[in-house]
């Protein structure tokens, strides 16, 4: 909890529910921003084209209104508690590292031939040896 600077609290069943409020939170974030990576998976560039698809900016802002009244205002019901805009932004920031991650993903070059292939291979000649 000394990440979160919750030791002050006091309350250490508000630190951990502030805690696991805080994870839930950024798990959506992440999955949020990972709908942009999940638009173009080829290309480099995510964003081209994104406002003009206007039911994936209103799935986008649907989804991310709806996580704002969860933590807000549904607490009660989901087990969260209200996040400060501290944490809010922490949240965002741990969402927005999949940007950069997807890039360096699409970055890495795929080989025609599985690599599997290349483990698979001398396995399955000593198969057709011990067959002849």
């Amino acid at each position: 909890m000394t990440i979160l600077q919750l030791e002050d609290d006091g309350n250490r069943e508000h630190a951990y529910k502030v805690k696991n409020s805080l994870i839930f939170n950024a798990f959506v974030m992440c999955q949020i921003f990972n709908e942009f990576n999940a638009r173009k998976p080829e290309e480099i560039n995510c964003f081209k084209g994104v406002t003009k698809n206007y039911l994936f900016m209103g799935i986008i802002g649907f989804t991310f209104i709806l996580q704002i009244i969860i933590i807000e205002f549904l607490g009660k019901f989901t087990s969260t508690v209200r996040l400060d805009w501290q944490l809010w932004l922490v949240s965002l920031g741990i969402g927005i590292i999949s940007w950069p991650l997807a890039i360096v993903g699409k970055l890495i070059p795929v080989p025609k031939t599985p690599v599997a292939s290349y483990f698979i291979k001398p396995f399955q000649q000593c198969t057709r040896s011990r067959d002849a």
